[in-house]
């Protein structure tokens, strides 16, 4: 049985699915690797790397593509303006494996299932602990929430520290994060180590003391959320009352602080509006926000997605997918993620597949040319599989 990867094609994407590291422990379970000639150069990792590990250099993209399991950073609708002309490669028995945003972009993995691939979705992998090693989102939010305050660093016309020098006491910059997941207490805890005194705030009730784990301040706020986190531990949305409050209380926080970082996302649903344009217009000339939640539209109500600008004297950046800005670290992180996974499906070179297994059915979008997945099969406004 072949495992293959190919080089990633969405404009920007420097990660690589498969690092020459991760190469002999999917050799030991039986796999021939193959890698597309070239894929991990972008990330650090030339080809005789993969050699020297023991993977095969394959001349073109099909050729990797030809493989029995597939492994990609981006596939179906994340791979979007690449992903259809890949459509005409998939075989019935293959297994994709990748990233593809099916709550997202549902219509696009509807059109890949009907190739007859098998479509797993590292997205959607349970938050159990079994399955911690193949959490991709957790790696991928650890990159993005520290590249999120360099560049809040590198924008900001002061520097992070408290310094004491002969011209006098530098006062450290002050920055709040919203959302304390992996992306935000990652950026919490990279702040305070450039020395800022870092304040954050997240709607659901356990966050306050990871939040003080990183040396962070939880800003509390009169807000009654109630159940405000679902079974695999992300933030719910909340009904627009809930947000219209929130923001008036957040407001005093967001104008005194000199970095905001947002990161509060929903899966498949638009990013809640929790930094108003009149929130950003009391913030002091020179202040960043960096709005990590800018691909789905955006925590602050400036962002544009991908996009630096300019109001009322404060820098908005929307970036939607730093850990490629990363690429070697990102892409060794994310491959050691994927390679856990395929880990559980394959014994002696051989696909074991099982719908006992929580991780294998709940990752699974798509398999024998339909959709499988229950909440991917609601959006496309199917009925229950037969």
């Amino acid at each position: 049985m072949k495992i293959g990867t190919a080089a990633e094609t969405f404009p920007g994407e420097r990660r690589v699915a498969m690092v020459p590291d991760t190469v002999p422990a999917l050799i030991k379970t039986g796999l021939e690797v193959l890698i597309e000639t070239g894929a991990g150069e972008r990330a650090g990792f030339g080809d005789q790397a993969y050699r020297d590990k023991g993977a095969q250099i394959v001349p073109d993209r099909r050729t990797a593509q030809a493989a029995d399991i597939v492994v990609q950073v981006r596939c179906g609708g994340v791979a979007t303006g690449t992903a259809n002309a890949d459509l005409g490669t998939w075989r019935g028995d293959q297994v994709l494996i990748g990233m593809c945003d099916p709550l997202g972009f549902p219509a696009a993995c509807q059109r890949l299932a009907e190739t007859g691939v098998t479509l797993m979705a590292l997205e959607l992998v349970p938050r159990i602990t079994r399955a911690q090693s193949m959490d991709v989102l957790s790696s991928m939010a650890t990159v993005a929430g520290y590249r999120a305050v360099l560049l809040a660093a590198l924008e900001l016309p002061r520097m992070f520290p408290l310094l004491m020098t002969a011209a006098g006491t530098l006062k450290p910059a002050r920055v709040f994060v919203i959302g304390a997941g992996v992306a935000g207490l990652q950026a919490m805890a990279t702040a305070r180590r450039l020395g800022a005194i870092v304040q954050a705030y997240d709607v659901r009730a356990a966050a306050k003391e990871q939040v003080e784990s990183v040396g962070a301040r939880f800003v509390q706020m009169e807000l009654k959320p109630g159940d405000a986190e679902d079974r695999g531990g992300y933030a719910k949305a909340m009904d627009e009352a809930f947000y219209e409050k929130q923001r008036q209380l957040m407001a005093s926080v967001v104008a005194e602080s000199d970095v905001v970082i947002t990161t509060a996302a929903i899966p498949g649903k638009a990013s809640p509006r929790l930094v108003t344009a009149e929130a950003v217009h009391a913030m002091r000339p020179g202040s960043v926000i960096v709005d990590l939640a800018a691909e789905r539209g955006g925590n602050c109500e400036l962002t544009k997605a991908d996009q630096r600008l300019v109001a009322h004297g404060v820098t908005i950046l929307g970036p939607t997918n730093l850990p490629a800005e990363i690429p070697y670290h990102a892409s060794l992180m994310f491959a050691k993620n994927i390679t856990h996974f395929v880990q559980n499906i394959v014994r002696d070179g051989t696909l074991q597949w099982s719908a006992d297994d929580e991780i294998i059915r709940d990752s699974t979008v798509a398999r024998g040319g339909q959709i499988t997945h229950p909440r991917v099969r609601e959006l496309l406004g199917l009925g229950p599989t037969s």
